[in-house]
C-alpha cells in the first residue's frame, strides 16, 4: 500500500482506449500486481443540507475485497496533479458502518461502482479502472514529479491528464446526454452509448 504523507492524496487520472495494452506496459515496467480485478461498490453520504458537498468534501463507504470508510477534503492542484486530504480506514462490517454514519445524521445520497485492478510501480499505486462509461488509469503517490515520470513508460500523454473525479465526469455526461438516472452503476448504463471525446475527454494512450 502507498502511504501518503500527512493524509494527503496526490493522484492523476487518464482516460485510455486500450486498457489491455496499458496492463502489458505495466508488466513490462516490472510493476507488481497488488490486487486483481475487483468489483467496488461505493456509497457517498451527506447531511440533509448538503454540507459536505458545499464544502467540496466527501464521506464514503466502499466495499471491495474488504470494507473501508473514507473522508476526502477539498481538492487543489499541486505540480499538475490533484491533491486533497484523505483519511481512510478499514471497517469490519459494512452494514454496521452504514448504520453508524446514518446515526450521525448523514444519509446515502449517491451510489457508484467500478472494477479496479491495482499495481505497484516504483513505489506508486497504479490502478486500471473500468467505469460504466469507459476505462481509466490512476497514478497515486506522495510527490507530483514521480507521478509525472510514471506516465512515460505507460505511454500516457501528460497533457491529457484529468484533474477531476469520476463523479464530476459522470455529471458532465448527465448534462450532455440528458441522463435521468442518479446512480453511476453498470446496470444504469446498459444500452446507453456515450462518447467521452464528445465531452472533451480524449484517450491519453493514442
Amino acid at each position: 500500500m502507498v502511504t501518503l504523507v500527512g493524509d494527503k492524496e496526490l493522484e492523476v487520472k487518464f482516460h485510455v482506449a486500450d486498457p489491455a495494452e496499458i496492463e502489458r506496459r505495466l508488466v513490462a515496467a516490472s510493476a507488481v500486481l497488488l490486487h486483481p480485478r475487483t468489483h467496488e461498490y461505493n456509497l457517498r453520504f451527506d447531511s440533509a443540507t448538503g454540507a459536505l458537498s458545499q464544502a467540496n468534501s466527501m464521506l464514503r463507504l466502499r466495499r471491495d475485497s474488504a470494507s473501508h470508510m473514507t473522508f476526502k477534503g477539498p481538492s487543489t492542484t499541486l505540480g499538475g496533479v490533484l491533491a486533497r486530504q484523505e483519511i481512510e480506514f478499514d471497517v469490519s462490517n459494512f452494514m454496521q458502518a452504514q448504520k453508524l454514519i446514518e446515526a450521525l445524521g448523514f444519509g446515502s445520497k449517491f451510489m457508484y461502482e467500478k472494477y479496479r485492478t491495482t499495481y505497484v510501480m516504483n513505489g506508486l499505486k497504479v490502478t486500471l479502472d473500468e467505469m460504466p462509461y469507459g476505462y481509466f488509469v490512476e497514478i497515486e503517490g506522495t510527490e507530483p514529479e514521480p507521478i509525472r515520470a510514471a506516465a512515460q513508460p505507460l505511454g500516457l500523454d501528460w497533457e491529457l491528464r484529468l484533474p477531476e473525479t469520476y463523479i464530476s465526469i459522470f455529471r458532465r455526461l448527465k448534462d450532455l446526454y440528458g441522463l435521468r438516472f442518479t446512480d453511476l452503476s453498470f446496470e444504469n448504463f446498459m444500452g446507453v452509448e456515450v462518447s467521452l471525446e464528445r465531452a472533451g475527454i480524449k484517450p491519453a494512450d493514442k
